[in-house]
């Protein structure tokens, strides 16, 4: 089956934006319009006892413009990389829009990346200037290769302040390319070391104006930006935000206290939070019902949302938070399907709320400017119901693997489907269903099983705050079915318990045969799961 809406493929492509699809242009539009709203938040320094810091658009284009003239200087022009090593912060979003307003490709970099990690993002990409901050010199300092020309300090006294305001200003975007390379975004990497994923201008571009108005001085609420912006939802939350005028408050880093003192002092009303941090949040101790007065909207993605903490976040949260579940990849430039604030909304009768409480198990339906299928293992399509692999075809999908063409092939094939790793299924009316990767599936006597089926029976369980199901090697079955588990703070659950909840709710096969209690789950900075590293942690445990 494939199915899809066009409309936002023929209003929102590349080719109905005009000649300038530089991404510089979703500050200068904006900026034109509303130059004195204030429209980022800096609450880095409230950690010491300081107080946050406006910024307006005018304020902020200027000192762009200032970056830009900067990188000029040093010869850093259209094909050019430029790495961003740094937290969230007024300072970082200025080097990305500098990097852009001179054509150059702006390369975020995941700041919580190891010596090995860092060393490979620096070398790989091909960096010629590099913004970072003074807490990772040190790291910069010792794998930075011979390719790297200057590095800048973006907080402190050091070198990025100065010489920025020595520059001259660049008050125009460069003319670019629709297909030319804009952003270089790493993959978190839970198999290998991270792929690096080509966004075109014309893809990220599209995909901003495609789905937001430019703004017009009205104002637009404030939305917390604490996902780091070296990942595609971090980055493009923020891009859609600051074109559409909607103020963005930036927290530097994600911590569940502090995420909810920064929604109170600063009045925010729309926010992105990774589902473990969706999980956090309820679990802080300061948070309660009356914290969120002013919040309308929270958006959840980049990991799967266990449908029971879904459930609780709509029965803990005030009725004026709305939730709305974005599915998407970095090689897909983001969101590609989302489920709709009324599919979260269990009403009505007995049977349209258990309609409702099913599709919270989904990610919703895909927008309009993308397709989908989901084809079986010879890449045939099957009909609603069957359970195959994700494939998705939109004007945004990514020019490939930087330096890997052979991973690029068999990712993106000739006719330019994504082959997502994903698997799923569309029921009847085109709601999509993810049922784990590709690769995490385990085979059990011959027998299919999904960890997310197993592990959304373990989150029916009050004292799961976190599970992972895995397969280890078995000489008598292939692979054993086993997991891992973090619970709430004396909650008095054993492994034991656990293993008997489960095998009250499945079938024989895929029941866990032992769970292993743990403090935390091995995870990528934004919330993925590493299996991979789970899987020989229970194997040397002999679970």
């Amino acid at each position: 089956m494939v199915w899809r809406a066009g409309a936002f493929i023929r209003d929102h492509s590349p080719e109905q934006q005009g000649d300038n699809v530089n991404l510089g242009m979703l500050l200068f539009m904006p900026a034109s319009i509303a130059g004195e709203q204030i429209i980022l938040i800096d609450t880095s320094s409230e950690a010491d006892g300081g107080t946050a810091r406006e910024v307006t658009y005018s304020e902020l284009l200027e000192n762009v413009g200032k970056t830009a003239g900067l990188l000029t200087t040093l010869g850093v022009g259209v094909g050019d990389r430029v790495g961003i090593f740094a937290t969230n912060s007024v300072e970082c979003v200025e080097a990305i829009f500098g990097a852009a307003f001179v054509g150059a490709t702006v390369v975020p970099m995941n700041f919580r990346a190891g010596a090995e990690e860092a060393a490979h993002l620096m070398s790989d990409s091909g960096i010629k200037v590099l913004f970072t901050e003074n807490r990772y010199q040190d790291l910069v300092d010792e794998n930075r290769p011979d390719s790297v020309e200057h590095v800048f300090m973006l907080n402190g006294k050091d070198s990025y302040l100065a010489a920025r305001d020595e520059a001259f200003e660049l008050p125009v975007p460069e003319d670019v390319d629709s297909d030319g390379l804009c952003a270089l975004l790493y993959t978190s990497g839970t198999t290998s070391l991270p792929k690096g994923v080509k966004l075109t201008n014309g893809a990220i571009t599209g995909y901003v104006m495609g789905t937001n108005d430019a703004a017009t001085g009205e104002d637009m609420g404030r939305m917390a930006l604490a996902a780091p912006l070296y990942h595609i939802a971090g980055v493009t939350s923020m891009l859609n935000a600051l074109y559409s005028g909607r103020v963005v408050v930036l927290l530097p880093q994600f911590e569940a206290s502090a995420w909810i003192e920064t929604v109170q002092q600063h009045a925010v009303t729309h926010a992105f939070l990774v589902p473990t941090m969706l999980g956090r949040v309820m679990e802080a101790p300061n948070f309660s019902s009356d914290a969120f007065a002013t919040m309308e909207a929270i958006t959840y993605g980049a990991a799967p949302m266990p449908p029971s903490v879904i459930r609780r976040a709509i029965g803990e949260f005030p009725p004026n938070v709305s939730f709305a579940g974005a599915y998407g990849q970095t090689e897909t430039t983001s969101t590609v399907a989302v489920l709709d604030p009324d599919d979260h909304r269990v009403e009505g009768s007995e049977a349209e709320q258990a309609l409702k409480l099913k599709r919270l198990s989904s990610v919703g339906q895909v927008l309009d400017d993308v397709e989908v299928r989901v084809v079986d293992e010879a890449g045939t399509p099957v009909i609603a119901g069957t359970l195959g692999e994700v494939q998705l075809r939109t004007f945004r999908a990514m020019d490939g693997y930087w330096g890997n063409e052979e991973k690029t092939r068999i990712t993106v094939d000739d006719e330019g489907w994504v082959h997502t790793g994903d698997l799923g299924y569309l029921d009847a009316d085109d709601y999509l269903f993810l049922g784990g990767r590709t690769g995490d599936m385990i085979i059990r006597g011959g027998e299919n099983v999904s960890p997310d089926e197993v592990e959304a029976i373990l989150y029916e369980n009050s004292a799961v705050l976190e599970c992972a199901v895995v397969g280890v090697a078995s000489e008598e079955w292939g692979e054993r079915v086993v997991a891992a588990a973090v619970l709430r703070d004396g909650s008095g659950v054993t492994g034991e318990d656990l293993v008997a909840f489960a095998k009250a709710k499945l079938a024989p096969f895929k029941r866990p045969e032992a769970i292993h209690l743990m403090d935390e789950l091995p995870r990528t900075s934004t919330g993925k799961l590493l299996r991979r590293d789970l899987i020989p942690m229970l194997e040397e445990l002999g679970i």
